[in-house]
């Protein structure tokens, strides 16, 4: 049976109703395709041979000629060698030289140490006091704080039931030269201000006072002393941010200067849900701060560039 037999059951490689038969062929005798001149070697389907395996095989599965016509041509692959074929599985780490592999192996286990110090120093930090965290709890402090502090405040069975108001006021000298004390500015206020109505708050508005105000409160006594080097560096903390937010409402005035500020806090207590029962005092309590002066920093910096321009001029 031919396979170019239109009457046929056969399966063509291309179909006349798609446009790409083959009409350009002209039919032998019969109705059959004439046979192909003899001179060289014979291919599967009849035809010559040609160098190239892959496109005689294309031609076949085109033009339907091959051996497996009638079933399903399809595109003859030519079998790649031993080491094209495992250079072809090869993926990922394992299509790199041993030098690399080495590399990133290397490069995993420390950062696969590193994740696990992590989460154990952080476990360590969360967890109830124990013989571990007597011992090496300062070590512990040094690698969470302040980046990686923890909490259970959002799951705490006693929430906050207070609410606190960081306040600040100032004293200023004049552009006269007299001394005068500004009112107390509300900055817990300001920042509710600048949330509410606002769906994307940015975290300096809704975290930055209230964090400064419980890193100091954790770091000094009930008398206000710093307890550690951290007291101190939570003190620096407040004082700048007093000195930003006096000066962005324009608090010294004009030709005025801010020599010190005061904070203070006021706590009130939320008051509870009717059906509780339970009675608050709507009292608020005060706690007063000394003053600072703001400009610690700057007089320190001046000293040390003073001292170092006498060393350097003898």
């Amino acid at each position: 049976m031919d396979a170019y037999d239109a009457g046929s059951n056969a399966r063509q490689g291309r179909d006349e109703q798609g446009g790409r038969g083959r009409p350009d062929r002209p039919d032998g005798p019969d109705g059959q395709a004439p046979s192909e001149p003899s001179g060289g070697p014979v291919g599967t389907g009849g035809g010559p041979a040609e160098t190239g395996g892959p496109v005689e095989a294309e031609d076949e599965a085109e033009t339907g000629t091959g051996a497996a016509a009638g079933i399903g041509a399809g595109p003859r692959v030519t079998p790649a060698g031993p080491g094209q074929a495992s250079a072809e599985l090869r993926t990922g780490v394992a299509a790199l030289s041993p030098r690399y592999q080495v590399g990133a192996v290397v490069a995993l286990a420390v950062v696969a140490v590193a994740v696990c110090a992590h989460i154990g120093l952080v476990f360590l930090h969360v967890a109830p006091s124990n013989t571990l965290t007597k011992q090496h709890g300062a070590a512990v402090d040094e690698w969470v704080y302040p980046e990686f502090e923890q909490n259970w405040k959002l799951f705490a069975p006693n929430p906050l039931q207070q609410n606190i108001s960081v306040q600040v006021r100032a004293e200023v000298t004049t552009a006269e030269g007299a001394i005068r004390t500004t009112g107390w500015y509300d900055l817990s206020a300001e920042d509710g201000r600048s949330i509410e109505g606002n769906p994307l708050p940015s975290h300096t508005q809704q975290n930055e006072l209230r964090r400064a105000w419980d890193f100091f409160v954790a770091t000094h006594d009930s008398d206000d002393r710093p307890v550690g080097p951290r007291g101190t560096l939570a003190e620096a903390y407040l004082r700048r941010i007093a000195a930003l937010r006096l000066d962005r409402n324009e608090a010294a005035g004009p030709g005025g200067v801010v020599e010190r500020v005061q904070y203070r806090s006021r706590t009130t207590n939320v008051e509870p849900p009717p059906w509780s029962g339970e009675k608050v005092s709507d009292r608020p309590v005060y706690r007063e701060l000394p003053w600072w002066p703001v400009s610690v920093d700057t007089e320190d910096g001046d000293a040390e560039d003073g001292t170092a321009k006498e060393g350097g001029a003898a």
